[in-house]
């Protein structure tokens, strides 16, 4: 327990603290709080209750508002004002920097690599001190200097009759016939052309549509030293008309080339100088020109276009073309087969294979279509196929048509790369054996180990070149270390990471600056750690502290609480019960006081579990030998009608089981989606559950027009009443008028989205209330309508436990804002943008939309960290509602790793025993008991303390 560190001293700002007086930004009750400098701040309390208004919406937003202060009037018009936050005062605030969950990238080019420089300092090392090897002979490049060359002619063709090239032409179309003039104008007689050597004639001219080598015979030779002056001038020469290329053709008819570039002497192929784009990836002069440096590529197939041979055109069995209409596609389509004697309701399966490729890839051969206008005449016109249509339609056509188009397309491994994202020429440039593409693909661990004593694998020069660019790759890798991120690759897209992982390499690559002086507020940093790993993250967070920063983290983790400088806890409840600083002091008095996150740090509040496990319905789901990604050929077995709970360190394979390869499996089966499974050998049970239901914790909605109230549905049947309400019906107002995403009822400034964009060159843009509604979304006219008193904007500014009371009357709003308040949501408001929802907010918002559908009692929800962002006594209201689902015969399977939810679980499946390439196996599974008395388990020793405890 830290709560013995020194009392925070004045610093360079003349602060010890930094002073928040009067502050009221969304619910917080005009709270003032000080917050010591310099130290590890953690600020809790239980979800919704105000930590977040008051660590970014306060002081976060204060800090970025005076930066944008300091700009000059003219920078500031073109940028807009920010809005001050509502706050009275805010004393000792440094420069402020905040790591959050929903920054993350989307962009498919943004990887662990490239946004923590790692990758580019790679490429820097691999331009300057890699080896070049040919991609034709595998054979080492050599790049040779004049007296190089001319010092090897006379070593290695002593007294030999040589001819000396220079290449003009290699491997192109033409006539070349002003090329034959320009030779003959430069003084040269002969030319080789293919491989024959001739003179040059008047009017000269090869085949214009064949390919063609030529050079220019620039000397013949005897390599004699007598000799040497004039053969040093033709080397030079040749060097210069081939434009740095020469060939030696001896009398037998051997061709040897020589290059100032690199160049492979068996084969003549060059490469240009290397620089550090050609190893870069979102560069056209690195990246594989078929996947344009995705390492996969979109494809449209014959199975995603035709899924059910067994159904006939007439009955939709061409997918893009649903069941017949009385259309010109049709009508093509029945022509091509009336050619064959076939009609559009034989089915898919008996039709011959050349007929369905003329029908997705089209021919050449016109199709007559009786004409409806000239009955008697047909139009004879060409069929391009399907397929073909669809993909010209892909590069064309809008983003709702690509959309639809999605449904068609399956994302494979490019076959030019194989994943590596470069060109050939990229990938054959080594040091120590290895390119650059498979450096990228070793974890963390496995490239820290190769780095390591890189010194004595290289030469003298590459040393010396390669001494700097070394030093900070070992840095970074490091810090990625340090905050247990050590089973990633570099090759990992960052829109594959959790909000938690995208988070600490931000803070990796924070740490890397060594900055002082600043405020970093995170928000959650501990989310998708296992017990074991949070200790390299608070070190971390530590290091940052002893730099010379304030750090202040917005958590629910015991362990970073206890470990603390200081703790704030706001609260007492949630939205209009929070909003007041309950508790503060380092943890050694903090834990002495009456708030509800003190019983549970002193252990006088627990959360209750049952220590009786069910056995659930006796029916068991059986996935053999998964091997995707690092599992290694695990076997799986998921008693039905339990609460299962899936853990083991971060990296050791619980995603790539769960969501990779179980999730698809199942969505195939029951809702026969295209989604491919990692590979796996087979599996048994699946008749056993009749509904598959998987709640992650992407958004909601990625504007602020989606929010909670239109993702559950709730806000049509809300708009229906409004449309039934006098006032409504005497204006001639339909439902559609109070939608604020169409032209009508919506405020018309900011088009019913409330706020307005500000596109910031060198920070994250900012959303500004629209000043004509003032972020109501509506015009004046339909904010006239009411029901009981209230504006349909009025019911979206409502929180969810308000609504509650509100809608008590109407059965279809009140069954959905239920299941909302339920899962302990009832703090946010039904309006909330969902930009503002964290991902735990997110996935409870999925969870209730699920939870307000009617279960079968085979249902399989898979949950994805459901207790990121929740409380102590969040996560057991979450468990209330998790058990109950269960007990009506449900499974639900939940990948988590806190240990409240661990041990109340009925079966754990313990995946390890490491991350990255040392995990991947299958270390324990059985009652939370059992698993605990498993040696090697990390889970296991972490839940013997919890059980202890408990």
């Amino acid at each position: 327990m830290k709560g013995d560190r020194a009392q925070p001293q004045k610093d360079l700002t003349g602060h010890s603290s930094i002073e928040v007086i009067g502050a009221r930004e969304h619910n917080l009750k005009d709270i003032s709080v000080s917050i010591p400098r310099n130290q590890l701040v953690v600020i809790t309390g239980i979800s919704g209750s105000g930590k977040s208004s008051l660590a970014f919406d306060t002081i976060y937003a204060e800090g970025q508002r005076r930066y944008m202060e300091s700009f000059s009037a003219y920078a500031r018009s073109f940028i807009g004002n920010l809005e001050r936050p509502d706050v009275d005062k805010i004393n000792g605030l440094s420069p402020v920097i905040s790591i959050e969950q929903k920054t993350t990238s989307r962009n498919p080019r943004s990887t662990v690599g490239t946004v923590t420089e790692i990758y580019d300092f790679m490429r820097l090392l691999f331009a300057r001190a890699g080896e070049a090897y040919s991609y034709l002979s595998g054979k080492k490049m050599v790049r040779q200097t004049e007296d190089q060359i001319l010092e090897g002619i006379f070593q290695h063709f002593r007294m030999k009759k040589l001819t000396l090239l220079a290449p003009l032409v290699r491997g192109r179309k033409g006539h070349y016939r002003e090329l034959f003039v320009q030779i003959r104008k430069s003084g040269f007689t002969k030319v080789r052309v293919d491989g024959e050597v001739m003179e040059i004639s008047a009017k000269m001219q090869v085949d214009r549509y064949k390919i063609h080598d030529i050079e220019v015979v620039i000397d013949r030779i005897v390599a004699d030293e007598k000799d040497r002056y004039r053969i040093a001038q033709s080397v030079s020469r040749s060097l210069k008309e081939g434009k740095g290329v020469m060939m030696l053709l001896e009398e037998n008819g051997t061709l040897h080339h020589f290059s100032k570039f690199l160049m492979d002497p068996t084969t003549g192929l060059s490469y240009d100088e290397p620089a550090p784009n050609l190893f870069s990836f979102n560069s056209p002069y690195g990246a594989c020109p078929v996947c344009n440096g995705l390492g996969v590529i979109e494809e449209i197939t014959e199975e995603s276009v035709i899924p059910d041979k067994n159904l006939s055109i007439l009955r939709g069995g061409i997918l893009p073309l649903g069941e017949y209409r009385d259309i010109w596609i049709f009508k093509k389509v029945e022509a091509i087969l009336k050619r064959y004697k076939l009609s559009l309701s034989t089915p898919i399966k008996d039709i011959p294979a050349e007929v369905i490729r003329i029908l997705l890839y089209g021919d050449d051969v016109p199709v007559a279509v009786p004409s409806v206008k000239y009955p008697g005449t047909n139009w004879n016109t060409k069929f391009e196929g399907i397929i073909r249509f669809l993909e010209k339609m892909r590069e064309d056509s809008s983003e709702g048509a690509k959309r639809w188009m999605e449904d068609f397309t399956i994302s494979r491994m490019c076959p030019e790369c194989n994943g590596a994202r470069l060109k050939k020429e990229s990938l054959h440039f080594k040091i120590d054996e290895k390119n650059i593409a498979e450096l990228s693909r070793m974890d963390i661990l496995q490239l820290k180990s190769w780095f390591d004593h890189l010194e004595d694998r290289l030469s003298a020069k590459q040393k010396t070149i390669a001494a700097e660019v070394l030093k900070e790759i070992r840095k970074r890798i490091r810090f990625l270390l340090d905050v247990g991120l050590d089973y990633l690759d570099l090759n990992r897209p960052l829109r594959t990471l959790s909000g938690g992982e995208a988070q600490r390499i931000r803070l990796a690559t924070q740490i890397g600056t060594q900055l002082v002086g600043v405020l970093y507020i995170l928000d959650e940093p501990s989310i998708g750690l296992h017990p074991r790993d949070n200790v390299k993250l608070i070190k971390a967070l530590k290091d940052l502290r002893d730099l010379g920063n304030s750090v202040v983290v917005v958590e629910h983790d015991k362990e970073m609480m206890l470990e603390s400088d200081y703790i704030v806890d706001v609260g007492p409840g949630a939205g209009r019960h929070g909003g007041r600083v309950v508790a503060a002091g380092p943890p050694a008095e903090f834990v002495r006081n009456s708030s509800v996150t003190s019983g549970y740090l002193n252990g006088t509040l627990r959360i209750p579990y049952d220590k009786k496990k069910r056995e659930g319905s006796g029916n068991t789901i059986e996935l053999h030998r998964a091997s995707g990604n690092n599992l290694k050929q695990v076997d799986l077995s998921l008693p039905l009608g339990t609460f299962i709970c899936v853990t083991g360190v971060s990296g050791s394979g619980k995603s790539t089981l769960i969501h990779e390869t179980l999730f698809p499996i199942l969505n195939k089966h029951l809702y026969n989606s295209r989604t491919e499974p990692l590979p796996y050998k087979s599996i048994k049970g699946l008749e056993h559950i009749d509904k598959v239901i998987e709640v992650d914790q992407s958004p909601i909605g990625r504007t602020p027009r989606s929010n909670p109230a239109t993702y559950t549905g709730v806000f049509t049947d809300i708009r229906d009443l409004f449309a039934q309400m006098p006032e409504a019906k005497i204006r001639g107002y339909k439902p559609g008028r109070f939608s604020f995403n169409v032209k009508g009822g919506r405020c018309e400034t900011c088009e019913g989205a409330g706020l307005r964009l500000i596109e910031m060159e060198f920070l994250p843009d900012v959303y500004v209330h629209c000043e004509t509604c003032k972020g109501k979304r509506y015009n004046r006219e339909t904010l006239e309508v009411r029901f009981k008193g209230k504006s349909i904007a009025d019911v979206l500014d409502m929180t969810v436990e308000e609504a509650v009371v509100f809608f008590e009357n109407q059965p279809r709003i009140l069954r959905k804002i239920e299941t909302l308040n339920d899962v302990g949501l009832g703090y946010i408001s039904l309006g909330q943008h969902a930009t503002t929802l964290s991902g735990g907010e997110a996935q409870r918002v999925k969870l209730a939309t699920e939870l307000s559908k009617r279960d079968t009692g085979k249902t399989l929800y898979i949950l994805d960290e459901p207790t990121t962002g929740l409380h102590f006594q969040d996560i057991a209201h979450l468990l209330e509602v998790l058990q109950k689902l269960v007990d009506k015969g449900n499974t639900v399977l939940v990948i988590e790793h806190n240990l409240d939810v661990i041990k109340s679980a009925d079966h754990l499946i313990d995946l390890g025993p490491e991350g990255g390439a040392k995990g991947g196996t299958l270390v324990a599974s059985g009652t939370p008991e059992q698993v605990s008395r498993q040696q090697g388990s990390y889970t296991g020793k972490f839940l013997r303390t919890e059980l202890r405890q408990s």
